[in-house]
C-alpha cells in the first residue's frame, strides 16, 4: 500500500518528469526531511554549558556534558554557561582594558567619616541553570547590587586607615560572606567564587595628600618608637647589671652583719659563762675594758685613797 505522504510528494512533482526522477526526488526530499529532523532531535553539550530543556514553556530536565535527543518543535533546549565570569565594582574596563573609575559606586564611606575609592573584582558562576533563566529578569544585575550592598555595608564597620591597608584580606572575606547569605536569599541562580580588593585610595587629589601628610607623621612617629626602643634596649642591661650589682652588695652586707651578730652572740654567750663563775672579777676586766674603748688616752692611775703622791702607771711601764 503506497504512502499517502510519498503520494502527496509524487504529485507536486511536474507531470513533465519520468517515474523514475520524480522517485529519486521523492527519495531526496524524504532524506532531507529526515536529515532535518535528527538534527533537531540530537544537540550536544559541553563541559562548559548545562542545557535546560523545557517543553510547552515547562522544564523538563537539566543536562550536563554529553550527547542527548529532544523531541523536534516540541522540546526546547536553552544552553547556560557556567564557566566562571568576572565583572569590576566601582571601575568598568574600556576597549582597551583600562581602568575607568565609576564614583557613583566605588566611593565608600568608613566608619571614622572619611571617603575611600575602593575596587573590587568580582568572580561568579552559575549554580542553578533554571533559577539563573527563570528565577530573575537579569541575575547578574541583580547580583552586582549585591555585591554593593554587602561592600558598603562592610567598609562602613573599617577605618580608612585600616580598609586601605591591613584590613584588606578581613574586608573581601567579610563581603563574600555576606554576598552567599544574600545570594541563597535571593537564589537567583548564581554563586560567588572570589572577590578581591583591587585598589583602595582617597578618592581627590587634595585628600590623597593630606593621608600622604599624615603617613609621613606616623612614619615620624614609628621612627621615633624605634629609636625610643634602641635606647631603652641599650640602657636596659647596664641598669639591670648595677642592679643586681647593688643586691649582691646588700646580699654580702647582710650576710656579714649577721655573721658579725653570730659572732657577737658567741662571745657574749662566753663571756655570760665566766660571769657566772666569777661575776666579780669578769665585772672588772669588762669594766677596765670598756674604760679602754671609750677613754684610750687617759692615764690610769691606781691608789688606795690615803696615798698623797701619785705616779701615773706609764713611767713604771717605761
Amino acid at each position: 500500500m503506497d504512502n499517502p505522504f510519498n503520494k502527496k510528494i509524487i504529485d507536486d512533482i511536474p507531470k513533465g518528469i519520468s517515474g523514475g526522477t520524480k522517485k529519486l526526488i521523492t527519495g531526496i526530499v524524504i532524506v532531507v526531511i529526515l536529515a532535518f529532523v535528527g538534527l533537531n532531535s540530537v544537540y550536544k553539550v559541553t563541559e562548559q554549558q548545562n542545557a535546560v530543556v523545557t517543553m510547552f514553556g515547562k522544564v523538563q530536565r537539566t543536562d550536563t556534558a554529553g550527547l542527548y535527543f529532544k523531541i523536534p518543535f516540541i522540546q526546547k533546549v536553552h544552553m547556560v554557561d557556567i564557566t566562571t565570569h568576572g565583572t569590576g565594582v566601582g571601575y568598568t574596563l574600556d576597549n582597551s582594558g583600562q581602568n575607568i573609575p565609576d564614583p557613583g559606586n566605588g566611593i565608600m564611606i568608613t566608619s571614622d567619616f572619611n571617603l575611600l575609592d575602593i575596587d573590587f573584582y568580582l568572580e561568579y558562576r552559575v549554580s542553578d541553570p533554571v533559577q539563573y533563566l527563570y528565577g530573575s529578569d537579569n541575575p547578574e544585575e541583580i547580583l552586582k547590587n549585591i555585591a554593593l550592598s554587602s561592600i558598603r555595608s562592610i567598609v562602613a564597620d573599617y577605618k580608612v586607615d585600616e580598609a586601605m591597608t591591613t584590613a584588606k584580606g578581613q574586608i573581601q572575606a567579610d563581603v563574600k560572606e555576606d554576598m552567599i547569605r544574600e545570594l541563597t536569599e535571593h537564589n537567583i541562580g548564581l554563586a560567588v567564587v572570589n572577590i578581591t580588593v583591587q585598589d583602595s585610595e582617597p578618592p581627590t587629589n587634595e585628600i590623597k595628600q593630606a593621608f600622604k601628610a599624615v603617613e609621613t607623621a606616623k612614619q615620624g612617629a614609628d621612627t621615633a618608637k624605634n629609636n625610643a626602643l634602641a635606647y631603652q634596649n641599650e640602657q636596659l642591661p647596664a641598669a639591670e647589671a648595677n642592679a643586681d650589682k647593688i643586691i649582691q652588695s646588700a646580699q654580702a652586707n647582710k650576710e656579714a652583719r649577721i655573721a658579725e651578730a653570730e659572732g657577737q652572740v658567741v662571745r657574749f654567750n662566753d663571756m655570760y659563762e665566766q660571769y657566772k663563775l666569777y661575776p666579780y672579777i669578769t665585772k672588772k676586766r669588762m669594766f677596765y675594758e670598756a674604760l679602754e674603748e671609750v677613754l684610750p688616752k687617759v692615764k690610769v692611775i691606781i691608789t688606795d685613797g690615803s696615798t698623797q703622791t701619785m705616779l701615773p702607771l706609764d713611767s713604771f711601764n717605761q
